[in-house]
């Protein structure tokens, strides 16, 4: 049966490109030259992973591994991805809510014991596992985390819609942010706790981000970035200036870019009902 594949497909992976996405391991090739070789969402990492609509089968683009598994977390909705990258930026309701409560939009941390003075004597008797856990590694205790699922009624601090059952935290000052479901905790990790990764990648799920430009000689070529450019005329490692630009416009613009189709106001009467005596 492998003689056969190879005879009629030239390779193993040929046809296993054909069987399940229905392109060839040249189309495969000549996408991932046209990305200039790297993921289309965080044009930092290799292009090796075919991704496909998992509603209409159809190949999108060439994505990295970590790239694809977080839209697969996020269940390619672009509205949580969304929703994640104002999450971590400390602008979305979860981070409002804090603020209210207690004047910040984060909490606890490793350096707690040098800002917080009741920290260190804090119940010094013997508590749990789980206790010593988020307290060395957090910032925070077991209570500060019944109150944290208290405060967000259960629910992921990010989506609003799973239950909550993950202490996320920033990476770099280790503040804990809120508690977030699995999925958006994983999710966010796969796609490198970056917003501008995450919006990128619900603009890529919703179709904005890939697209085909004309070329001078009549042909097309991909545009992955706001200013545009040729991805295939980038160098590795050369987008880092593209990449902020890129991230600011998607930033500060709607998930659609087309205006919506209102009717006009009208001031005339509607039809059947009588003017005001």
């Amino acid at each position: 049966m492998a003689e056969g594949r190879i005879r009629n497909y030239g390779s193993g992976r040929n046809w296993q490109l054909v069987r399940r996405y229905g392109v060839t391991e040249a189309e495969v090739e000549r996408m991932i030259a046209e990305q200039g070789g790297v993921c289309a969402i965080c044009l930092r990492a290799d292009a090796k992973h075919v991704d496909h609509d998992h509603l209409t089968g159809l190949v999108r683009r060439i994505l990295c591994f970590k790239c694809n598994g977080g839209l697969g977390q996020f269940h390619d909705d672009p509205v949580r991805m969304r929703l994640a990258a104002d999450y971590l930026e400390l602008r979305g309701s979860h981070a409002r809510r804090m603020h209210i409560e207690i004047g910040a939009r984060v909490f606890g941390g490793p350096g707690r014991v040098r800002w917080d003075p009741f920290w260190r004597t804090a119940k010094n008797t013997t508590q749990s596992a789980r206790h010593y856990h988020l307290r060395q590694k957090y910032g925070i205790n077991d209570e500060d985390t019944q109150w944290l699922l208290k405060l967000q009624v259960g629910l992921c601090a990010v989506c609003s819609d799973l239950p909550a059952e993950h202490v996320d935290h920033d990476h770099t000052t280790g503040m804990v942010r809120g508690l977030a479901c699995a999925e958006c905790n994983t999710g966010m990790g796969q796609l490198r706790d970056d917003p501008i990764t995450l919006r990128r990648a619900a603009d890529y799920v919703t179709g904005r981000l890939v697209k085909t430009v004309a070329t001078e000689d009549g042909g097309a070529r991909l545009s992955l970035t706001v200013p545009d450019v040729d991805p295939a005329s980038v160098p590795r490692g050369g987008w880092k200036a593209l990449w902020e630009e890129d991230g600011q416009y998607r930033k500060e613009t709607l998930p659609f870019d087309e205006e919506l189709d209102f009717p006009p106001w009208d001031d005339s009467e509607p039809v059947g009902v009588p003017g005001s005596v």
